[in-house]
């Protein structure tokens, strides 16, 4: 059972990581340091979204419209820090 909360941490600990690429890549698009027309960009960006997408709208849809601004990769980050605390924590000690 504790190979399995590992194998889960660890997928959380890389989603993690998701959002942050997601995150920085939408900055570099916005700035245009890298062009939406190249086909590696395009790809990644595709790929990534799929990959957010599905958690990352209801947050957007509860938030109010903050302008240009998009908090819910932060929020949504918290909320995998707290999720992988509460594994951490709570149920990987008691599990044998």
């Amino acid at each position: 059972m504790r190979a399995l909360l590992d194998v889960i941490l660890l997928i959380l600990h890389f989603y993690g990581y998701v959002i942050i690429g997601v995150a920085i890549l939408s900055w570099l698009l916005a700035f245009d340091v890298v062009n939406f027309r190249n086909d590696l960009v395009r790809s990644v960006w595709t790929f990534l979204n799929a990959l957010t997408e599905p958690l990352l709208r209801p947050i957007r849809s509860i938030l109010p419209n903050l302008g240009g601004i998009d908090v819910s990769p932060i929020i949504l980050l918290l909320l995998l820090f707290l999720v992988e605390d509460i594994i951490g924590r709570y149920i990987y000690p008691y599990v044998f």
